[in-house]
């Protein structure tokens, strides 16, 4: 059995559909079950044959974190310390979300999993503890970094811009930072793919889509394919911004390109295109089934 924590985020949302989907018998939990409280989270698993503990919850509010340190510190360093001294209790494995804001973001070439840490900001410090707290209290682990995450069961940067691209003659939108953008979806694939393998293979790895681009780029294609498919009925002026001229609280990687060569080889994973996967993305909100991955 499975045990999803965080299944009613837009990762989560996702992932539980994903699991149903590839016929794997899994329980689900959000905030019934406080990661927080190792008695709850016990009391959970008892008479129950978990073999493996899924977690998608974490403090994602890049900005407020920086206001909020203690509690992104609880959710993001402390909860999956709790659930991996859980998992080796009960004899299971856990799989875990991080992100590529453990890195400084000042690279040349994509981040591997073995590269030094170097967090910039209380979400980044955070994250890259929970790593080290999980895999200190149950080495039988999976990490999986992943950055630039949208889908359609949360608010994201596409539905943002969305938004914003309706409301407004002009946007904004920073162009110096480059990344891969990763659909939840294809993210879910590579999940399951995880659970599924006939061996486990512990450890960290990296999972985005294919391909690299800046902010300002991804909101351009956003604009072409809400027009092509009708979720925009006018073109909105995106301008090109500096990070300079669109400061933040938090600090945002520079470049955050994650290498996927590590999870292709050991689990055979595909990593589809970004520019591919947005367009299957819009397909699928826009109900057309026919072009729908199954």
């Amino acid at each position: 059995m499975i045990w999803l924590i965080g299944n009613k985020g837009m990762l989560g949302t996702e992932l539980s559909n994903a699991l149903q989907a590839a016929g794997l018998e899994t329980v689900g939990t959000d905030r019934d079950v406080s990661i927080l409280d190792p008695d709850a989270l016990a009391a959970f698993a008892a008479g129950k044959d978990i073999s493996w503990i899924v977690n998608c919850a974490a403090y994602t509010a890049v900005d407020k974190a920086e206001d909020e340190a203690e509690l992104a510190h609880k959710l993001n360093a402390e909860g999956p310390g709790n659930i991996g001294r859980l998992a080796s209790a009960i004899g299971a494995h856990v799989l875990h979300i991080s992100t590529d804001y453990v890195f400084g973001g000042a690279g040349s070439r994509p981040y591997r999993e073995d590269d030094p840490l170097a967090p910039n900001s209380v979400y980044g410090r955070t994250k890259a503890e929970g790593e080290d707290l999980l895999l200190a209290a149950c080495p039988e682990s999976v990490i999986i970094r992943t950055a630039w995450l949208y889908g359609k069961h949360g608010a994201n940067f596409v539905s943002t811009m969305l938004r914003l691209m309706k409301e407004k003659e002009k946007i904004g939108v920073v162009a110096d930072q480059k990344g891969s953008p990763t659909w939840a979806y294809d993210l879910c694939v590579a999940i399951v793919a995880v659970l599924r393998s006939p061996e486990p293979h512990y450890g960290i790895y990296h999972f985005t889509n294919s391909g690299e681009t800046n902010w300002h780029e991804f909101a351009t294609e956003i604009q072409h394919l809400g027009l092509e498919y009708g979720l925009l009925s006018k073109p909105c002026e995106v301008a090109a911004l500096t990070t300079a001229q669109y400061p933040s609280k938090a600090h945002r990687p520079a470049y955050s390109i994650l290498s996927k060569d590590k999870i292709k080889k050991t689990f055979g994973i595909e990593v589809p295109e970004w520019p591919a996967s947005l367009r299957t993305f819009f397909e699928d909100i826009c109900g057309d089934t026919s072009s729908m991955r199954s």
